[in-house]
């Protein structure tokens, strides 16, 4: 394990078996609504509210620190101590042979989807807590039962299910062929000639929805949400990367484009 203390951040480099200790779940588990996943690491956000959790964590961390580096661990905790308002980057210090999870999606119907695992793993729930929070009704360690009523929260989920890697475990989808069917059945009543009549309306509507925008948002809020989306998805984010990646990243930086210029004409 290296602990580096940058200007704006907290670096810890560790193995996964740190990784799954019970002091660095419950650390992590706490800011599941302050985290963001990398594909090798996760970036943990200040909350003023878990300053004790992270004060305890610290200590834990100079304590386990010391004792793999045989040394005293008081002067370096004071150190971390006055990061105190810095983000912490956790990384894994060695790439592992990818792990396959088995994530599985059911569709009660239009509004509620049931998300389930095998078996429990903290590490891809965690990231799905982030992501879904908000929209979670209730959950275990296997699973979480999600409203997505609204167009909003299923643009969430799909933008959640696009990632497919955690640190070194990789997330297979799994659904039945009503799934889709199920989660959309508002569409499943149209004619041709309602899709026909609404093809130009739905097609802003899902404009709106790529650049994560309310129906009808001002001109200045489309343009803050383009911005931030694209600097996520910008190619060059991730171009040592796998290909399929750095692919998905450019398919979802083009339609981000094409979403945003398609709604500054039309507004």
């Amino acid at each position: 394990m290296d602990i580096v203390l940058r200007n704006n951040l907290i670096l810890i480099t560790t193995g996964f078996e740190t990784l799954n200790t019970s002091w660095m779940k419950e650390f992590l588990n706490c800011h599941s609504r302050g985290m963001l996943f990398l594909p090798k690491a996760v970036l943990v956000f200040r909350n003023e509210t878990l300053k004790d959790v992270r004060e305890d964590f610290l200590r834990e961390l100079s304590r386990h620190h010391a004792e793999v580096h045989d040394y005293e661990h008081e002067f370096f905790l004071r150190s971390m101590l006055k990061y105190g308002t810095q983000p912490i980057r956790i990384e894994l210090d060695k790439l592992e042979e990818p792990e396959v999870v088995k994530v599985n999606l059911y569709a009660y119907d239009k509004n509620t989807v049931l998300i389930s695992l095998d078996y429990p793993n903290a590490w891809v729930l965690a990231y799905l807590r982030s992501q879904l929070e908000v929209y979670v009704e209730k959950g275990t360690d296997v699973s979480l039962v999600i409203d997505v009523s609204d167009h909003k929260a299923k643009a969430r989920l799909e933008r959640a299910l696009n990632k497919r890697h955690i640190l070194h475990y990789q997330i297979q989808y799994t659904y039945d062929n009503k799934f889709m069917s199920k989660l959309y059945s508002d569409f499943a009543s149209y004619s041709f000639g309602d899709l026909c009549k609404d093809f130009e309306d739905d097609k802003n509507k899902k404009f709106y929805t790529i650049l994560e925008c309310p129906i009808g948002a001002s001109q200045d809020a489309l343009k803050k949400s383009y911005k931030k989306l694209a600097k996520v998805y910008h190619p060059d984010k991730i171009i040592h990367e796998a290909p399929h990646m750095v692919t998905h990243y450019k398919q979802k930086f083009q339609l981000l484009q094409e979403a945003y210029e398609a709604l500054r004409i039309v507004s």
